[in-house]
Order: structure tokens, then C-alpha cells, then sequence
């Protein structure tokens, strides 16, 4: 896995392959949510001038609040931004990632010249020097609790966890513990909040990490907009709170309209899904011929990943195309 880097997201592929106006169609080939915040109105002073020290200050204030964390936060151009400043970070010894996951871990650092071995079981990350696992996981939904994340963190050099997906899920999360100094976090902004193309994500870790990944990244790592716009979301505790009832509903509700199709969900967060199906090449082309995208995978001939719907259509398109 470490060589391949697939990603959902790009509708140009679909349209090549299936036809039609990237308009018409619905990409749910992501974990974005597609109820996004309601951005609102940004001030001219974060167009028309460098990001300052205040703006930035908001915006971690905000995160703190949100995460329910008391951690040292570094804001980034999203949480790929944080994966690529991660190999200089490493420790001596094995480097290990619980898979199946995100590509990017396994391609960055190798990349970067750590040989990288992959580990499908969470006990075989202990004695790894640098360590990384997703949670909840992308594509599959594992879990793990904090308790056992703390275990593995105590047999490695280094625990990375990725939690872009655990917003909807704020019991999984490290950040509301006290920080430990062998930790980072990762976040995401832009797949619960529904705007990805903000690029913005944070790491949180001790102070020592975080600097040599400040200096790494330089000066205005993080656009005046999102900063702006970060910091008014992540202070918006209904529309989080309403978000997640939300999105586990919706949640329940995919699951219905798969099992009806003769899918069986495999696992998956509240922000997308994953099916087995009996071909997963066919089952994608049965969704694009109602101008669906969704996610499929390399390694596997039968699984397939889902995001979920936005609207009313949206809904009415995935029941049709199931149908």
C-alpha cells in the first residue's frame, strides 16, 4: 500500500468515464460533510493583510473550546499539511502504520526515506519508533478508546493520531486527557465543517514537536480567511452540537437504503460509510449511472465507501440509484 496514493474527491475521472457536467453530478466519493457551516461575511482587513498573531490567537482560542483541550494547538493548511511536516519528527526504529488507512502516511514518510511497515492489528504497533493510526479509521470506522491509544503511547517512541474524522465522535479523542509529551494529534476542519477547500487542520502535541513543525511550515502557515472563518465555526456550539444528532441519523439512514441494495455495511464514522459489496467496480458504476461518485479501492474487489447525502435530492438520487 505504501506506493499508492488514490484519493476520492476528483469528479474529472467519473466524468471521463461515465459523462455528463461535473455539476450534475454528487460527489460522495469523500468523508466532506454536504451540509457545510454557513460561512460568513470576512472582514477586509483578513484579505488585504498578512495573517497576524491576534487572528491566529482567535482561532486556537476557538479550537480549544470546540476540542475541549488544553494541549498547544498549531494551526496548518489542513491536516495533510500537518502529515507532510511529520517525518523529520521521527524517532529511531521501525516506523509502523495501522492499516488499511489514509495512503498518505505510508507515502510521505517513505518518501521521505523511513522504510514503513504496515500492521493490521493495534498491538503490533508497540516497539515501533514512530507510529501512526487514524481514529476513527479511514475507510473501515476502527475505533479505539482513549485508554488503549494511552497503552500503545507508552510502548513507542512516537504515537501519531489522526482524528479528522472525530468530530461527530468526541468520546474517541485524546485532547480532553492531558497532554502527553510521545502524542500528536491530528485534526481536520474542513470534512465535519463541509469545507475542505478552506484547507485548514490542526496538530496537537507538546511544545518541542510542535515548534520543529512550526519552523518546518514558516511564517503564515494558515490564510487570513481561515483563520476568520475557523475561529467563528469552531465557537459555534449549536451547529455542532446539531451537526453531529444530524449526521448519526443520516448515518443509520445510508445504511438502510445499502441493505436494501443487498450491501452490508462494514463500519465507517458519521461522516461516510463502508459497504462489501459482491463487486465493488459494478456497484460504483451503478451509482455513477445516476451521477454518483463514490469511493473504491485498489486492494480491495468488493468494498466501497460512501459519504452521505446533504439534501432532500441528494437523498432522492441515492435511494433511486440503489433502487
Amino acid at each position: 500500500m505504501t506506493g499508492e496514493r488514490d484519493h476520492g474527491g476528483d469528479l474529472a475521472a467519473a466524468v471521463a468515464r461515465f459523462g455528463g457536467r461535473p455539476e450534475e453530478w454528487i460527489d460522495l466519493s469523500t468523508g466532506i460533510n454536504r451540509v457545510p457551516y454557513p460561512v460568513p461575511a470576512i472582514s477586509a482587513e483578513a484579505w488585504r493583510s498578512l495573517p497576524g498573531r491576534a487572528a491566529q490567537d482567535r482561532l486556537i482560542a476557538a479550537a480549544r473550546g470546540a476540542y475541549r483541550s488544553d494541549w498547544p494547538i498549531l494551526p496548518l493548511a489542513g491536516a495533510q499539511a500537518a502529515i507532510q511536516l511529520l517525518p523529520p519528527l521521527a524517532p529511531d526504529g521501525p516506523v509502523r502504520i495501522l492499516t488499511p488507512t489514509y495512503n498518505e502516511y505510508a507515502a510521505v514518510l517513505s518518501l521521505s526515506g523511513h522504510p514503513v511497515a504496515p500492521v493490521d492489528r493495534p498491538e503490533a504497533l508497540i516497539g515501533a519508533g514512530l507510529a501512526v493510526l487514524v481514529n476513527p479509521n479511514n475507510p473501515d470506522g476502527r475505533r479505539l478508546a482513549p485508554e488503549a491509544l494511552l497503552a500503545i503511547a507508552g510502548r513507542v517512541g512516537l504515537l501519531v493520531v489522526d482524528e479528522s474524522f472525530a468530530d461527530p465522535h468526541p468520546d474517541l479523542s485524546l485532547l480532553p486527557g492531558p497532554c502527553t509529551d510521545n502524542v500528536i494529534v491530528l485534526r481536520s476542519f474542513g470534512k465535519f465543517y463541509g469545507l475542505a477547500g478552506l484547507r485548514l487542520g490542526f496538530a496537537l502535541g507538546a511544545r518541542a514537536h510542535l515548534d520543529r513543525m512550526a519552523t518546518t511550515a514558516g511564517p503564515w502557515a494558515v490564510s487570513g480567511p481561515a483563520l476568520e472563518i475557523g475561529a467563528h465555526a469552531l465557537g459555534d456550539a449549536d451547529w455542532r452540537r446539531a451537526s453531529i444528532a444530524r449526521l448519526s441519523e443520516d448515518a443509520a439512514r445510508a445504511d438502510a437504503l445499502a441493505r436494501a441494495a443487498g450491501w452490508t455495511c462494514i463500519g465507517g464514522s458519521a461522516l461516510f460509510r463502508l459497504y462489501d459489496t459482491p463487486d465493488a467496480t459494478a456497484a460504483q458504476a451503478r451509482l455513477a449511472r445516476a451521477r454518483i461518485w463514490s469511493r473504491i479501492f485498489p486492494w480491495s474487489a468488493r468494498w466501497l465507501r460512501l459519504g452521505l447525502p446533504g439534501t432532500p435530492a441528494e437523498w432522492a438520487r441515492l435511494g433511486d440509484g440503489l433502487a
